[in-house]
């Protein structure tokens, strides 16, 4: 087995919610996954706010995609 050395600041520690200075290279992947899914779905939340798109009903985003869904066999 290889040991790998990953230096990271105080901050990242903490903030990947880190417990214990030797982990699996798996179990820090899976961590790394999850700050990873976080980030994106605080991104897709502000886009949504950007756009309007929270303020949407079921009926407004099932036409959208009907919508599109026509444009694509349409062409």
């Amino acid at each position: 087995m290889k040991t790998l050395s990953i230096n990271i600041s105080d901050i990242e520690y903490n903030q990947l919610g880190l417990k214990d200075e030797r982990i699996s290279f798996t179990d820090f992947v899976d961590i790394i996954n999850k700050e990873l899914t976080k980030q994106a779905l605080s991104k897709c939340l502000q886009l949504s706010d950007k756009y309007k798109l929270s303020k949407m009903s079921m009926d407004d985003i099932s036409n959208e995609i009907k919508v599109v869904r026509n444009e694509k066999s349409s062409s």
